[in-house]
């Protein structure tokens, strides 16, 4: 298996919506070894039931982010910013796995290459076009466009006290 990002160079949290708001906690990838460890830690993380809506947002040595939405017992849906770059190591093909994505030669220079379930934020209002268009906007570190998608859906504040 590939190399897995170093603990420091990995961020990696779950949000769950309640009828108060978000709330959030640090979650643990370090013994994931396929796609439905992610979910179980997640589960763990939050001490969910199974019927709430949640996410979780992970962010990789500033070059690519996956944001994995847990939605009821509905298979959970998967973004990547960079499915070229996430196949780089372990945890990053876990991801890839999730969002149905064949990468082709990591070795070939694609450029940023989203993929996954772009309506994935839909209903809580961030469209698709926009997180593609924040995905793909030059310069912009994953750490920051998870914070914009945050702000727009109202867990910015618990983003920012896990970070």
């Amino acid at each position: 298996m590939p190399s897995r990002p170093t603990h420091s160079a990995l961020f990696a949290a779950a949000f769950v919506r309640t009828p108060d708001g978000w709330s959030g906690a640090e979650v643990d990838l370090t013994n994931a070894e396929i796609a439905d460890d992610l979910g179980d830690a997640v589960q763990e993380a939050l001490g969910l039931n199974g019927e709430e809506l949640a996410l979780l947002c992970v962010e990789v040595e500033d070059e690519w982010f996956a944001i994995v939405r847990y939605d009821d017992d509905v298979e959970p849906r998967a973004f990547l910013s960079d499915a070229h770059a996430a196949a780089g190591d372990g945890l990053g093909e876990l991801f890839n796995e999730l969002a149905g994505v064949l990468v082709p030669d990591k070795d070939a220079d694609l450029g940023v290459r989203p993929a996954g379930d772009f309506e994935l934020l839909s209903d809580l209002g961030v469209t698709s076009e926009e997180l593609l268009e924040l995905s793909m906007e030059e310069g912009v570190l994953p750490a920051d466009t998870l914070s914009v998608i945050a702000e727009k859906l109202s867990f910015a504040d618990e983003l920012d006290r896990l970070h």
